[in-house]
């Protein structure tokens, strides 16, 4: 009879340590946000993968500075907290909780990668933490729980508009040769959709080839492409080994039309094809000159702290930001956050999120309960080189 008391008692207190480890029960339960309100933002500040982080977290800065300036939550000030998430699958679930468990975030915008997401996004979907993908743009983002949505519009209905513009350009294009990077989820999914695009519209996909984000070397790919005489060449990977492809590209004589997918749209990439980046064409969720009040003072904002002008990662970031921002102020309004205890925010925040309209620097969008992103607005850039390669900017086409 002693031992069975014995063994329920070391059951009860295994799993009070248990839940109190793993950062659920009582003891956020019993906490309310005091203070600022805390908005984790967990993207690549190093790794290969760093390129686009540096742009989230530059137009996440922006937007904390914007809405404080405003008053922030009807009168308390957000406070973003930042993890660096890195470029790999680790990196994301050691950013998201420390950002969950130690730093008790209302919410999560982040990770940089589609690839990290669907190892980081179902830890904060266990511990109820709503979540915001400002880039993470491949298929089944949304689907890996009620608390994961994304600002980012899917690169199914984003990367099409890349292949009509070509078309335009040159109505002769017939043959197309298609590069992806085969270790990332997000390159994998965008191939397919160009792919899908390519063979929608007749044109003759003449290869696939395959090659790794830690690539520098792409001899053989291209040589294997060029021989097949490609009109079109379309690159799926990162701002280091897709603008390395097209420098190389470029050197074994192609002269025709690049597409790059989302993970060349920074002007990052222009330090690493320099004066061949000129004439690629990227798809894009946001334009600079999109006519938006909020757009107008987020582009102000960056043009006179970076002196180039905003690129889309940065402006998806801030759109992440300015959702909570938003979301915040209507729960604040029906009950005061800071009698609310953060296991409640938390359900609160992830439901009030998805049922309202945001003018945004993207425009307006909205979101799908299942917190897919609803956007109207798309667009198309060409890079433009200045002529000693130095320089470069996105040109949008009209």
């Amino acid at each position: 009879m002693k031992k069975s008391t014995s063994v329920k008692t070391s059951l009860f207190v295994t799993c009070v340590v248990f839940l109190t480890a793993c950062g659920g029960g009582s003891s956020e339960t019993n906490t309310v946000v005091s203070g600022a309100i805390p908005i984790g933002i967990a993207v690549a500040q190093t790794s290969n993968v760093a390129l686009l982080g540096q742009e989230q977290v530059a137009g996440a800065k922006i937007a904390q500075k914007y809405f404080n300036d405003k008053g922030g939550v009807n009168g308390t000030p957000i406070k973003l907290v930042f993890q660096d998430a890195g470029g790999d699958e680790n990196s994301a679930i050691n950013a998201f909780q420390t950002l969950i468990n130690k730093d008790k975030v209302v919410g999560i915008v982040g990770p940089t990668l589609s690839q990290q997401a669907f190892s980081a996004d179902p830890i904060a979907n266990r511990a109820k933490v709503p979540v915001f993908g400002p880039s993470n743009t491949a298929k089944g983002i949304p689907q890996i729980g009620k608390y994961i949505a994304r600002v980012s519009a899917p690169v199914a209905v984003v990367a099409p508009n890349a292949v009509d513009a070509a078309l335009k350009k040159n109505p002769q294009i017939k043959k197309v040769a298609v590069f992806y990077a085969q270790n990332d989820a997000f390159s994998k999914s965008e191939t397919e959709s160009f792919q899908q695009a390519v063979k929608g519209k007749g044109l003759e996909l003449v290869t696939v080839q395959k090659f790794q984000t830690s690539d520098t070397d792409f001899q053989s790919q291209a040589t294997n492409a060029l021989n097949l005489k490609p009109d079109l060449v379309i690159i799926s990977g990162l701002a280091a080994d897709g603008g390395n492809l097209v420098r190389q590209l470029r050197e074994l004589g192609y002269k025709g039309l690049i597409i790059g997918g989302n993970g060349l749209n920074t002007s990052n990439i222009f330090p690493v094809c320099k004066a061949v980046c000129d004439g690629v064409m990227i798809a894009q969720a946001y334009s600079p000159e999109q006519p938006g009040e909020v757009n107008t003072a987020f582009r102000q904002a960056y043009v006179n702290q970076y002196k180039t002008e905003p690129p889309q990662f940065s402006a998806q970031a801030f759109a992440g930001v300015q959702v909570y921002v938003e979301a915040l102020k209507a729960i604040d309004e029906k009950s005061k956050i800071s009698e609310t205890y953060l296991s409640k925010l938390r359900t609160e925040l992830n439901q009030q999120r998805l049922i309202g309209k945001y003018n945004t620097p993207l425009g307006e969008i909205s979101f799908t309960p299942e917190g897919e992103i609803v956007q109207k607005e798309f667009y198309v850039a060409q890079i433009k080189m200045s002529k000693d390669g130095q320089n470069g900017k996105f040109v949008f086409l009209k």
